[in-house]
């Protein structure tokens, strides 16, 4: 395995200490997958004998008539996966802080939850390295050419290989050049924010509080991602797909209970 960078390093796209799992998406084939991959993180979580998921659930608010609301909940109920409806008359005992919107829908997957990302990175590597795999980091490969053995040039040397995995996020086109295959990818920016709680410990991942997904509001069309405080004392942690758009409005802070009592 070659990295261009030393490790650990933050120019990757799973840098950072969570990630949101989930089985909520608006494609089935990514639910239907992701019964796989929960599986294999609890295999790992197991052969390791680290904790790498918190089991939260995932709060899905959105217009009851915008097109991606409608699709994960059809993609959820299809498969199956555990989760609550919630309506107008039962989610304000459910989230008594929260407000929710007039024709907005909610529900709770309640299968879904927190990856610690850095630690999943550290221990796949880990056991990668632990299975005889080799971890060349501060190596940037510099060609790649294709054939029956495929031939790696990089900044150390000459390696050859009867196939090769490249999972080069953002600079993938850049080593494709080598190869006359370009894909049709865009890097997008992602906007993190830190949200500090109104009241202490409301936002909490030790007290319940669900990570979260907001597909529509009055501020962006984009989906809004949320995770409980767990990484930073009293900060909620809020990605965003499009620089220039707003978190949340101030009527929407979320301030909300348990999850765990929907399992």
């Amino acid at each position: 395995m070659f990295l261009q960078f030393v490790l650990p390093h933050t120019r990757g796209s799973s840098h950072g200490q969570t990630r949101i799992i989930r089985k909520a998406y608006e494609h089935d084939f990514y639910t239907r997958m992701m019964e796989e991959c929960y599986h294999q993180w609890a295999e790992l979580e197991n052969d390791a004998g680290v904790k790498l998921y918190k089991q939260t659930g995932l709060l899905v608010m959105g217009p009851e008539d915008n097109r991606e609301y409608q699709l994960i909940k059809n993609t959820l109920q299809k498969n199956k996966v555990p989760t609550v409806i919630l309506t107008r008359d039962n989610f304000h005992k459910h989230f008594p802080n929260i407000i929710m919107a007039e024709g907005d829908g909610a529900l709770v997957d309640v299968t879904a939850g927190v990856l610690l990302a850095d630690r999943a990175l550290k221990t796949v590597q880990d056991q990668f390295q632990k299975l005889g795999g080799v971890i060349r980091d501060n190596e940037k490969v510099t060609g790649i050419k294709p054939g029956p053995v495929v031939k790696v040039t990089t900044s150390e040397g000459v390696y050859q290989a009867r196939s090769i995995v490249i999972t080069a996020g953002p600079w993938t086109n850049r080593l494709l050049t080598h190869t006359g295959f370009q894909l049709p990818l865009e890097v997008v920016k992602i906007n993190v924010c830190y949200w500090k709680e109104r009241t202490s410990g409301t936002y909490d991942v030790k007290h319940s509080f669900p990570c979260f997904v907001l597909t529509e509001s009055v501020e962006t069309k984009e989906h809004i991602y949320g995770l409980p405080s767990d990484e930073y004392p009293g900060l909620v942690k809020i990605d965003q797909t499009k620089s220039g758009s707003r978190c949340l409005h101030e009527d929407r802070k979320i301030e909300g209970r348990d999850v765990a009592q929907y399992g």
